[in-house]
């Protein structure tokens, strides 16, 4: 009796697979020959579940971000405003380990965007769902009532957005300088300092 593949779990697997390559190498490394041998697979296994580099490269793309929000989708909330949202940013910003690796791949993702339009749209689609997470959160200060009261929501969006975004570059750069402990500090001053 064959075997019976579950190809979105194997999937899964060659995105992984995709991940540790370019974390070792670097994005100009990461050719389907390259990923096949990291998987496991020859590189001829690899068109039953990818057509195209492109194709594998953007479902590699696109599961960090799904990770992502299955990570927010799934924590569990205290009620309590402040520590609430430093949940959700906790979950984007690299803070551990699993989010170090998903920031670092991520990164170099974005990078290869900007010349490959097959990711950029991706890449532009993934950016706006975290703008739009981060203005939740603001929202969520001002309707619980702890935001200062002539906050401005569209620039307060804005800046966390890139607060946020600044602080994953910087953990990613200089891992040794932006440490986990540091992010969680920034945050934090900086939701308190737009409450009352």
């Amino acid at each position: 009796m064959p075997k019976i593949v579950d190809h979105e779990e194997r999937k899964e697997k060659l995105a992984e697979a995709t991940w540790r390559v370019i974390r070792r190498e670097g994005m100009e490394r990461a050719s389907v020959r390259t990923i096949a041998m990291e998987a496991g697979i020859s590189a001829g296994s690899m068109r039953h579940y990818f057509s195209t580099q492109s194709e594998l490269l953007a479902f590699s793309m696109k599961l960090v971000s799904d990770r992502v929000k299955a990570r927010i989708r799934s924590s569990e909330f205290s009620g309590n405003p402040l520590e609430d949202i430093q949940r959700i940013i906790y979950e984007i910003l690299p803070v551990d380990e699993e989010r170090s690796a998903e920031m670092e791949v991520w990164l170099s993702f974005t990078a290869k965007a900007l010349v490959d339009p097959a990711l950029q749209s991706l890449s532009n689609e993934v950016y706006d769902e975290l703008r739009a997470t981060i203005a939740h959160c603001i929202d969520f200060l001002i309707d619980s009532g702890l935001a200062r009261p002539e906050l401005n929501r569209e620039i307060e969006s804005e800046r966390l957005y890139a607060l946020v975004d600044g602080l994953a570059m910087h953990a990613v750069m200089q891992p040794g300088r932006a440490t986990p402990d540091v992010l969680k500090s920034v945050v934090l001053h900086h939701l308190e300092a737009l409450c009352q």
